[in-house]
């Protein structure tokens, strides 16, 4: 009996080890934290021996396999030593689809991935077909695989998960976008975390699809070096593509083989010139996956906004609150400031990952009155932007709750007090999603 070790106790390593349970693996998994009970519970229910606050190399390099979650770099200590005994490292996507033959439309980016996925899903949900969501949205991919059956799975993809992938093969690939983030897991180096994006594309065949945003310099130069023999559709605003994607005056045109669909942009159910493309991409892998123009219509018109992500909370005395936690990296807060058409407070700061705020000089210029800083060290933000909004315009936090208090202070009605932070959450926040509930939350008790 082969032995699979799983390393991380969270979502995507849990998953891996019940599906690994359940193919019959000697399995073992650990964590070098504290497992979270809900995590330990599952481990329990499927027999699944398990250690947490720290490793046993004993138990694990003894492995044939290890199975790594996305949040651990390859610098951590053990998966040094897991690679010097020239153990195989592969992620949770890489294993769960070896025992996986549904079509897999998978999506990843810097921005714009999460909102994309969501909408497929929906698409797909909504015409009827059986279809899983996870990867790193939803439950973990993994346990869907071991537990459930579907004919499809729409799947969100991070360069951390890409980057242990080998033989994984999606039946359509997206790439929305991509833009420095993550850099500190690169060695600050652009070009290795483009890479990892292109994982995605690896082994995708003739008869499968690759769509991608042709509007982006990095992706196009990029391409320029491979060569892929999947069917291309890129989308683009910009000018007329005979297959794929593009703007049309008022409409989006969408061509894909010898169909032809067009949806109203004033029918867009999301705003904003970054949704277009997020809609765009989605109708593609739609009519790729044989779903009728009046269903990608009906979909694209209905959709609901996604938690995170430009998700508007509550308007207090004529001034509305966005929660755009998601926006972790500063070409996501480039689109939120940019759709934006009242005046803002922003409320930005965390961990920064090599961010440049260059590209967002002239947005603040034109948009924001004040800045309200909520992280740990908000030196870069206040170098950035200190001489454009002011010195008294800019105020320092360590809680959602004083943050929201302080944006509070500074907007008038009819302005935006927008949460888009550019950086990690972990300073503050076990993560961006706690960071956008503490926000809801101070906002609905002011």
């Amino acid at each position: 009996m082969s032995r699979v070790v799983v390393l991380g106790g969270g979502e995507s390593g849990v998953g891996s080890a019940v599906l690994a349970k359940v193919k019959g693996f000697d399995v073992f998994l650990s964590d070098n934290g504290k497992i979270e009970d809900r995590y330990a519970d599952e481990l329990r229910k499927w027999d699944i021996p398990f250690e947490q606050g720290g490793h046993t190399e004993d138990l694990i390099l003894n492995a044939d396999e290890v199975i790594k979650s996305p949040g651990i770099p390859d610098t951590v200590p053990m998966v040094r030593k897991v690679t010097d005994k020239g153990i195989r490292i592969i992620s949770e996507i890489e294993f769960a689809g070896r025992y996986d033959s549904a079509k897999k439309i998978c999506i990843t980016g810097s921005n714009g991935k999460t909102t994309t996925t969501s909408l497929i899903y929906y698409l797909l949900r909504n015409a009827g077909l059986n279809v899983g969501l996870g990867g790193n949205i939803g439950k973990s991919y993994a346990l869907q695989v071991a537990t459930e059956h579907f004919d499809y799975y729409v799947l969100e993809i991070s360069s951390f998960q890409l980057d242990n992938c080998y033989d994984f093969h999606p039946d359509i690939a997206i790439i929305m976008n991509i833009t420095p983030d993550h850099l500190d897991r690169y060695g600050f180096q652009f070009e290795n975390y483009i890479r990892s994006k292109f994982r995605i594309t690896r082994n995708l065949s003739k008869e499968d699809c690759f769509i991608f945003d042709s509007d982006d310099e990095i992706t196009i130069a990029h391409l320029s070096k491979i060569v892929l023999t999947a069917k291309m559709l890129p989308f683009t605003q910009k000018k007329e593509v005979g297959q794929g994607a593009f703007l049309k005056e008022d409409r989006i045109m969408v061509r894909y083989n010898d169909e032809e669909c067009d949806i109203y942009l004033k029918e867009l159910a999301l705003g904003g010139k970054h949704n277009i493309y997020n809609s765009m991409a989605a109708a593609l892998a739609a009519k790729a996956s044989g779903i009728d123009n009046k269903t990608i219509r009906e979909c694209l018109a209905t959709f609901k906004p996604i938690e995170n992500r430009l998700e508007p909370v509550l308007s207090v005395k004529d001034v509305l609150y966005i929660n755009d936690s998601k926006a972790t990296n500063v070409d996501a807060a480039w689109y939120a400031l940019e759709c934006q058409k009242r005046p803002v407070v922003w409320i930005a700061g965390g961990k920064d990952k090599g961010n440049d705020y260059e590209v967002l000089k002239d947005l603040v210029r034109r948009k924001v009155k004040a800045i309200v800083c909520l992280g740990v060290d908000n030196t870069k933000l206040r170098e950035a932007f200190e001489d454009i909004v002011g010195k008294d315009n800019m105020v320092e936090t360590r809680s959602a709750e004083d943050a929201v208090a302080q944006a509070s202070r500074f907007a008038t009605a009819g302005d935006v007090v927008l949460l888009s932070p550019c950086c990690a959450s972990f300073d503050l926040f076990r993560n961006m999603e706690e960071r956008g509930e503490k926000f809801k939350e101070a906002v609905r008790n002011l």
